[in-house]
């Protein structure tokens, strides 16, 4: 469905597969029970070894998209949840002087649009 279930705002420095492993980590604190993820190409190195070697869940590496347009099944719903995003006007412009400020819009951001669905 594309719902929110962590996020985790880093510094710039940080690679983005180093922060996706931080990420499911705080993910699979809050949540024990996840037994899977999807991910880009961008992921499949340590970020997919590390899940699945000491976190045992696996990723699904969605395929590299080509020059034409394609329909990638299940990868509209990360586009879906980021465009959300992009109708929040407080996300639009970087106010947060810390990211746990940042974190937090985002999900206010997300709960926003859940409650405006139903």
């Amino acid at each position: 469905m594309g719902n929110l279930l962590c996020i985790r705002v880093h510094r710039a420095n940080i690679h983005d597969t180093m922060g996706g492993i931080e990420t499911m980590e705080k993910t699979l604190f809050y949540y024990p029970s996840v037994v899977g993820c999807r991910a880009d190409q961008a992921y499949r190195g340590t970020f997919k070894e590390t899940l699945e070697s000491f976190h045992h869940i696996k990723v699904d590496i969605s395929e590299q998209i080509k020059g034409k347009f394609e329909v990638h099944p299940k990868r509209w719903v990360v586009e879906r949840t980021f465009s959300w995003f992009n109708s929040s006007r407080r996300l639009s412009k970087d106010y947060e002087i810390s990211s746990f400020y940042q974190e937090q819009i985002c999900i206010i951001s997300n709960l926003q649009t859940l409650l405006r669905r139903f």
